[in-house]
C-alpha cells in the first residue's frame, strides 16, 4: 500500500479555508470539489491508456487516451458525493457507483444501507471517495464490499485523514493506495478528527 499526503501550496491554501467554521456551505462544496480535482491528477497517473491516431490541422499523429469504461467513481454516501464532480471534471466519462453507510453515534461502527455499482466494475480502476478518513471503518467496509464484487484495482481518496484511519486501512487492505490532502493529529473521544473541519456531510448539505 502507498499512502500519499499532498504537500502542495494550493491544496494547503484551500484546506485552510475549508476548515474555517465561517466558510459558508456553497464555498465549502466548491472547495471540496476543487481539492478533489487537484488530487485526482496524481491519483490517476497510472490510468490505463490506449493509442489513437489524431488529425491535427497540419498532419496526423499518434496519441494516448484513457481507455473507455476503465474508470469508476464510488462515493461513500453521503459526504463522498461532494467529491464526485472533482473527479468527473477530468474523467467525464467515468461511471459512478454508490455505497451508502452510516456511523453509529455510540459505537462509531459503520453500517451499510445501500449499494449500487456499475456493470463490469470488476474490470475497472475504482476510486473510492470520502472526505474524512477518521476511524477507517467505513473505508475498510466499502473496500471489502468492492473486493467481494471482484474489483482488484482500488484507490481510496479523502481530503482529511488521521493516523488511526490510515493505519486501519493499511492493515486491513495493504493493496489499496490511499490519498489524503492532509493528515491531522488524532481522533477525539467522539471519533471526530482533530483539528478537522467538523462533519463534512453536514457542512456540504446544510444539515447542521
Amino acid at each position: 500500500m502507498a499512502v500519499m499526503v499532498f504537500d502542495h501550496p494550493l491544496i494547503k491554501h484551500k484546506v485552510a479555508i475549508l476548515r474555517s467554521k465561517e466558510t459558508p456551505m456553497k464555498e465549502f462544496r466548491e472547495l471540496v470539489e476543487e481539492i478533489t480535482l487537484v488530487m485526482s491528477y496524481e491519483a490517476f497517473k497510472d490510468a490505463p491508456t490506449h493509442k489513437v491516431t489524431v488529425e491535427t490541422p497540419l498532419e496526423s499523429c499518434e496519441q494516448e487516451m484513457v481507455q473507455e469504461r476503465s474508470i469508476a467513481i464510488v462515493p461513500i454516501l453521503r459526504a463522498g458525493l461532494g467529491m464526485v464532480n472533482g473527479v468527473h471534471k477530468i474523467f467525464p466519462g467515468a461511471r459512478v457507483g454508490h455505497i451508502g453507510m452510516y456511523r453509529d453515534e455510540e459505537t462509531a461502527e459503520p453500517h451499510e444501507y445501500y449499494c449500487k455499482l456499475p456493470e463490469g466494475i470488476e474490470k475497472m480502476n475504482v476510486i473510492l471517495l470520502d472526505p474524512m478518513l477518521a476511524t477507517g471503518g467505513s473505508a475498510c467496509d466499502a473496500i471489502g464490499l468492492l473486493k467481494k464484487r471482484g474489483v482488484k484495482n482500488i484507490k481510496f481518496m479523502a481530503i482529511i485523514g488521521c493516523p488511526e484511519g490510515i493505519e486501519k486501512v493499511s492493515k486491513e487492505h495493504p493493496d489499496v493506495d490511499v490519498y489524503v490532502s492532509t493528515c491531522d493529529r488524532q481522533l477525539n473521544e467522539k471519533h471526530y478528527i482533530l483539528p478537522g473541519l467538523g462533519d463534512a456531510g453536514d457542512r456540504l448539505f446544510g444539515t447542521i
